[in-house]
């Protein structure tokens, strides 16, 4: 049989194509019309597999948080549970920073986010944390690492030495921070998440608030159930 002319497409195949170009050039670049292009058919071919962009985004969306490991709750150690969740998390928001805006606006209606969020809250309930104490661990650690994915600490700065020498005194090693930006970014998210994990252990252990000043927290988790 001759081959057709014209690319056969499928839903996967075009979400990998958009990645690309999302990659590539960010997401204000993504357009119906370059992705055709792209894959090599016209912008009609599209919109039988795919409604509309926003369609498209979505399931770009869940395929990265696929990506997303939180088995660790599933042994009942909720600190391993946020660390594994929070250092996998960080990675596939890493390995494709320009889908961060769309990821940032929270699970929706996102089957893939809505099954990480359930296993996030459950495994949390499940080892002693009260309800509502489970959605503020789940939002602070979204926090953490979408901060940590969205931005660079050590490429924030120039490899110029001469911008800090003379103004800055405390900055004088500065120009060499923008060299050692990933190391900087790894080390600077770990130290952040210890930090956390550490806190968090101090409030509550087995079952019982140990920090002053969190007994009224404790009354609240009686009567709600978020």
């Amino acid at each position: 049989m001759a081959r057709p002319r014209t690319p056969i497409l499928s839903r996967a195949g075009i979400c990998a194509a958009a990645l690309e170009i999302i990659d590539a050039d960010g997401l204000p670049a993504l357009s119906m019309r370059k992705l055709a292009s792209a894959l090599g058919v016209q912008v009609a071919s599209l919109y039988s597999h795919v409604k509309t962009k926003d369609d498209l985004l979505e399931e770009i969306g869940n395929e990265i948080m696929a990506e997303v490991d939180v088995s660790g709750f599933s042994t009942g150690d909720w600190r391993q549970g946020v660390a594994t969740w929070a250092r996998s998390y960080r990675a596939a928001l890493r390995a494709h920073p320009n889908m961060v805006p769309v990821l940032a606006t929270g699970p929706g209606r996102r089957e893939t986010a809505l099954q990480r969020a359930d296993a996030v809250h459950g495994g949390l309930v499940g080892a002693g944390w009260p309800p509502r104490h489970a959605t503020l661990i789940g939002a602070s650690t979204k926090y953490l690492v979408l901060g940590a994915a969205m931005t660079s600490f050590g490429k924030g700065f120039a490899d110029d030495v001469q911008i800090y020498v003379d103004r800055y005194p405390h900055l004088d090693q500065a120009h060499r921070l923008r060299a050692n930006a990933e190391e900087i970014d790894r080390d600077a998210f770990e130290l952040a998440l210890t930090a956390f994990l550490d806190g968090l252990e101090s409030l509550y252990i087995n079952g019982e608030f140990l920090a002053k000043g969190h007994q009224s927290c404790a009354v609240e988790d009686s009567h709600r159930s978020w």
